[in-house]
């Protein structure tokens, strides 16, 4: 047997090649000339076959493949079997692309097949080309295919439609349903179909336990075969007697929803279940008409892509869930009836799929996660970056290769500063600025853009903290108006500076060095939180203003750090802190992964005692709030006071370990 094969380095492509190799005979496999790199990996993947595999150079999109004449000569009434293989099953492909490679690449495979006399035609279809079909759809039907609209169905079907017609040789028709990984060691080329889910396991099986129950729903009808099911098949039923003119089912007998298929990969994960399914059919009573227009209104189908997009999905995804299609295979299971090839249970193989995919395709492993990779060569402006959590972050990101610019109320602290990022390896830029001048940061952001073109992130993180009870606090309006000047306006007022340029080159990314305090409001900081909480407010506004620039915006609810800021309260020479180093590593965390909030297990805490139960929360506060004392600055007392703390002061603090009290 001779044998002819279009997107023999495709991913079904490369198991049929392997198949067709047990058996005797030559194959000629069709590769583009600027694709040989394809043609060298394939052949490297069966040593000692490399005479057999036969590259014939063209194009799927060129008439009759590209093949010049000559070699089309040679090939005339050689070729035994044709299989055509090539297509672009990709929901984020355009509609011109598809057209070309499933259409036209079609028609020109079918072309090239009757020019050359080959025996008989193979052609690979799919499901799809049934379309949305309401019911059960056998193998027989193909006129009968229910809702084409979306190029991909519709493509899939007018190729078939084309071997159907047009092709004067012989021909037999696959359709494959959503072909997954090899059953035994999961091998596939990329994540698509039933693996869009799998990003979403894999954050659910980090935040939550295995045994947490969680609620999904049940929709659409996932018909899944692995890629060694589907190439035996072929390859069986294209060597057998009286299949001509047919078409084959190559798909499970069992259909699922999304639930099941959701809890059946959450098992070889050993992430949490779906414990309750919805069924959306309950929803059957909204007319379709509205839910049609709705879907296609420009704000609904941009919430709808975002809304996938962070899941991993493209946001054509959506068309599975509404997918209900049964298919019929009872032709193909006589045409295997004692061959042994047979369509594996999913859970039988779940294990294996998610295996390979963690290892290879997982998309956490090509993000760079690296903060050089995240920073180098970028303009960071660190404000109050003289001492503690500034200047420990501004030595991480310079000698990562960030371009740092440091600025800060007194030149000395800040050329020390310097000197120690610069002995780092970090190249530093000095510029005096308070913050808590707004003409002051206006000059300070001109002059940083005028000698550094941009702005990539700005770091607020210079404040002012005061603690002092509200009934110390009656006559001293000053403290929220001093707080809120540094705290907010002054960081408020570089943000507005440099976002101008941030949208024009719709790149930046805006961190706050905000305070734990803003998720789980400690008494005696009043006026410290509420600038902090301001600026929180104003950052989330501007987030949903500016997420579709790719402009990013952190806030960092940073716990109680050792810092000059803390000095003056002698109490918490007792009480645990993390260092500046410590924060540092939560405003690197914010750099490289650009989360909206990055907060410590404590504040989470916090966040969920207060959506709870905000009443006892308040309580629990108001606790370290009467056992420690106001320091005697705050109480307006000008003596120096010696701190001897109790032993269950001590085991508060450690027990409270970064909250402010």
């Amino acid at each position: 047997m001779t044998y002819f094969v279009t997107g023999a380095t495709g991913f079904i492509g490369r198991f049929l090649i392997g198949k067709l190799l047990e058996r005797e005979g030559d194959i000629h496999i069709l590769a583009r000339e600027a694709s040989t790199h394809k043609v060298d990996a394939l052949l490297a993947r069966f040593p000692g076959q490399e005479s057999r595999i036969r590259p014939v150079y063209g194009d799927l999109s060129e008439p009759l493949l590209g093949i010049d004449e000559a070699t089309r000569d040679l090939l005339r009434g050689k070729i035994d079997h044709f299989f055509h293989v090539a297509a672009i099953y990709d929901l984020n492909a355009s509609d011109e692309s598809q057209q070309i490679a499933n259409v036209e690449g079609t028609r020109n495979a079918v072309q090239c097949a009757e020019d050359i006399s080959a025996g008989l035609f193979h052609h690979t279809s799919s499901i799809a080309a049934a379309g949305k079909y309401e019911g059960t759809f056998r193998e027989g039907m193909f006129e009968e295919a229910g809702d084409l609209t979306h190029p991909y169905f519709k493509t899939k079907h007018e190729s078939e439609g084309l071997v159907r017609k047009h092709c004067t040789i012989p021909w037999r028709v696959y359709r494959p349903a959503a072909v997954v990984g090899h059953s035994e060691t999961g091998e596939i080329d990329k994540a698509d179909g039933p693996y869009y889910s799998f990003p979403s396991i894999a954050k659910l099986r980090k935040a939550l336990p295995p045994w947490f129950p969680l609620v999904g729903v049940d929709a659409g009808c996932f018909n899944i075969v692995p890629v060694d099911y589907v190439v035996d098949a072929m390859d069986h039923i294209a060597h057998m007697d009286g299949a001509d003119y047919r078409a084959f089912h190559l798909t499970n007998p069992d259909h699922y929803t999304a639930g099941e298929m959701m809890n059946i990969f959450a098992d070889a994960a050993k992430a949490p279940r779906f414990a309750l399914r919805l069924d959306t059919r309950v929803f059957s009573f909204v007319p379709t008409a509205m839910v049609s227009m709705l879907s296609k209104l420009p704000p609904v189908k941009r919430l709808l892509s975002t809304a996938m997009n962070s899941i991993g999905m493209p946001a054509d995804a959506t068309l599975f869930f509404t997918w209900n299609t049964r298919y019929d295979n009872r032709e193909t299971e006589i045409a295997l009836r004692g061959t042994g090839i047979e369509v594996p249970r999913l859970n039988s193989y779940a294990a294996q799929l998610w295996d390979y995919w963690e290892r290879n395709l997982d998309p956490e492993l090509f993000i760079d996660r690296t903060l050089r990779g995240n920073v180098a060569d970028k303009v960071v402006v660190i404000t109050g970056a003289g001492t503690g959590i500034g200047l420990a972050s501004a030595i991480r990101l310079g000698e990562a290769g960030a371009k740092i610019v440091i600025t800060g109320r007194t030149l000395e602290t800040l050329e020390d500063a310097k000197a120690q990022i610069e002995v780092a390896g970090g190249e530093c830029h000095v510029y005096t600025c308070d913050i808590s001048d707004l003409e002051s940061c206006d000059s300070f952001i001109q002059q940083v853009l005028s000698d550094h073109e941009r702005v990539d992130v700005l770091i607020n993180n210079a404040g002012r903290s005061i603690r002092r009870a509200v009934e110390h606090s009656y006559d001293r309006f000053h403290d929220f108006e001093r707080t809120m000047q540094l705290n907010y306006f002054g960081c408020l007022r570089l943000s507005l500076g440099v976002l101008p340029q941030m949208s024009e080159r719709r790149s930046g990314h805006i961190i706050n060095v905000s305070s734990i305090g803003v998720v789980g409001p400690p008494a005696r900081f009043s006026a410290y939180i509420a600038s902090k909480s301001a600026l929180e407010g104003w950052t989330r506004c501007a987030e949903a203003e500016f997420c579709d620039r790719n402009i990013h915006f952190t806030n960092i609810n940073m716990p109680l750090v050792r810092t000059p800021m803390i000095g003056p309260t002698k109490i918490y020479d007792v009480a645990p802190t993390l260092s500046p180093e410590q924060a540092a590593d939560m405003v690197v965390d914010a750099v490289i992964n650009k989360p909206s909030r990055v907060v410590t297990g404590m504040g989470r805490m916090f966040q969920i005692m207060h959506l709870v139960a905000p009443k006892l929360t308040a309580t629990a506060m108001n606790i370290p709030f009467r056992m420690f004392d106001d320091s005697n600055a705050s109480r307006g007392i000008d003596s120096k006071e010696q701190v001897e703390p109790s032993s269950e002061q001590v085991a508060m603090a450690a027990l409270m370990k970064g909250v402010h009290f």
